[in-house]
């Protein structure tokens, strides 16, 4: 089923292998973020005649077929199989804005999932909403470094890790949650978080004292971290991971790195790293082989990807059809036209001025400048997809804008929106969610000076042309009330002054901008540049 590696790192991990005795093969997705109904290629809803015309990818009538697949050719070959979902079921379209992770819990039920790491965007409606979907599920939801204990609603809900039995063996899944959840979502004061390898070393140890030595680290942190985790935490064979939406291949030159990545610790132990991007659009196939002593002696695998040639399955589709009927006339209502693609991926909204950002931006600011508003800033991670060229429904746009966040306006000092600024462009190498964009006003950074000191120059509108910000005066500002309230570091908004975030629906100020400017066109200006 897998070419063989011919790598150096393949080879060498493959030296003794003779005696090796036990096989596993992990199926897994990552981030799937509510795709329940298939995908176009632009990660936003398919219109179903796109699909009639195979030009869809996933769905998770498209997960469930590949998964059984595998899962029931690897069986009656007497293989051993597990499924595991490395987080953020949660958030990315309407179904989950309707159903707030119903849709998601019943679809992994009917899928079969071993177990799942709990996602940042699992708090996104708080612990309750996360609370309710582990009570609809049969599988372990896990985490290691997030203590719940002082939580009413989640205590003895989330466990630090699990044990699959699998062929006669213990199988070790832990996990762990990036640490910065506390600003890219809502888990609240009671959820505690712990460094992410210190919390993965003690959940190794507390296995191996129970005489598990086959141990899978599937975590929410992001290729990085994972990166990281897989040199510094010995007795990890394996990392499954999620958060950063990487294309891992071995087969595919567009690739953003290798399935498996390799990682190799001090002893010069190699660990594989794998993920499978996001949104349904590809299921992960990771084979790896353990030698008498547990230890791991091969490893292999692919994205497969979820094209047209993958058939849905019959049940799953009628299903989400029912359970879209209730926002099916919503979703279709055609709200504008655009003149070309409006390019919103993460890659490129996370990094560089985008045509997303700038017509959200500029949708935030055309709204509430008749308050005397100048300045708009939108955080990248809140866009959420990219929109084709011509009809645009209100689905699309919610796809783009799924989280609900309402304008939110207040005012600050230039001070403090130099601040926001260094702090939005202080993890890009991360790929954080945080990266600003912006109307109103432009800025350059420097990408080599250190995060906190990467401002160079930012200007303001001034009549029909910009002026330097002048740290000591007052600027009205508008930005969405998740920013406001200090998420994605943006914490120096808490305590503006005249603030106010119950605005309109942040999707439908953006539908509003696009049916009032037919077509719309798609562009970028120059507004935010790199020294």
């Amino acid at each position: 089923m897998f070419a063989r590696l011919a790598t150096a790192s393949a080879i060498a991990l493959m030296a003794g292998s003779a005696s090796a005795d036990y096989t596993l093969h992990v199926l897994h997705i990552n981030d799937l973020h509510s795709r329940i109904e298939p995908i176009n290629r632009f990660d936003s809803t398919c219109s179903p005649d796109d699909n009639a015309e195979g030009k869809c990818f996933g769905g998770v009538a498209r997960v469930a077929t590949k998964i059984n697949e595998l899962r029931d050719a690897l069986t009656a070959d007497g293989q051993n199989v597990i499924v595991l979902d490395a987080g953020d079921q949660f958030q990315g379209s309407m179904m989950y804005t309707t159903y707030k992770g119903d849709a998601e819990a019943e679809f992994m039920e009917a899928i079969g999932f071993d177990a799942m790491a709990v996602g940042n965007h699992e708090f996104d409606d708080g612990p309750e909403a996360l609370a309710e979907f582990i009570d609809k599920v049969s599988f372990p939801v896990i985490s290691g470094n997030i203590d719940v204990s002082g939580s009413d609603v989640l205590a003895g809900k989330v466990a630090n890790h699990t044990v699959l039995e699998v062929g006669g063996e213990k199988i070790g899944i832990i996990s762990a949650l990036a640490t910065d959840t506390v600003d890219t979502s809502s888990p609240g004061d009671d959820v505690v978080f712990t460094d992410e390898a210190t919390a993965l070393a003690e959940d190794v140890a507390a296995l191996e004292a129970e005489g598990v030595t086959k141990i899978i680290a599937l975590t929410h942190v992001g290729l990085p971290k994972d990166i990281a985790i897989a040199e510094a935490v010995p007795g990890i064979d394996a990392v499954v991971g999620g958060h950063s939406h990487t294309y891992l291949s071995a087969s595919d030159p567009k690739r953003a790195g290798a399935y498996p990545t390799w990682v190799s610790q001090e002893d010069g132990t190699l660990v594989p790293v794998v993920q499978a991007y996001a949104y349904s659009k590809y299921v992960g196939h990771l084979e790896l082989t353990f030698d008498d002593n547990g230890d791991l002696v091969y490893a292999s695998g692919d994205t497969i990807v979820l094209d047209a040639s993958v058939a849905e399955d019959e049940a799953i589709v009628a299903r989400v059809a029912e359970l879209n009927g209730p926002i099916e006339e919503l979703k279709n209502t055609v709200v504008a036209e655009s003149a070309d693609a409006i390019e919103g991926s993460r890659e490129v909204c996370r990094a560089v001025e985008c045509p997303m950002g700038n017509l959200v931006a500029d949708a935030m600011l055309d709204r509430v400048k008749d308050q005397g508003v100048t300045i708009a800033i939108q955080n990248g991670g809140g866009l959420r997809a990219s929109i084709d060229s011509g009809e645009v429904t209100m689905g699309e746009v919610l796809t783009v804008l799924p989280f609900q966040n309402t304008l939110a306006t207040f005012e600050g000092t230039g001070a403090m929106i130099v601040a926001a600024l260094e702090n939005g462009v202080s993890q890009v190498e991360e790929g954080a969610g945080r990266f600003p964009q912006v109307a109103g006003m432009k800025y350059v950074w420097d990408a080599a000076a250190e995060p906190g000191s990467r401002i160079v120059e930012v200007m303001v509108a001034d009549g029909d042309g910009f002026a330097p910000i002048d740290p000591d005066a007052t600027y009205l500002v508008v930005t969405n009330n998740y920013m406001r309230n200090g998420g994605d570091g943006y914490r120096m908004f808490r305590d503006a002054a005249n603030a106010y975030d119950f605005g309109p629906g942040l999707e439908v100020v953006v539908a509003d901008y696009l049916a009032a400017n037919l077509p719309y066109t798609p562009y970028t200006d120059g507004r935010i540049s790199q020294k």
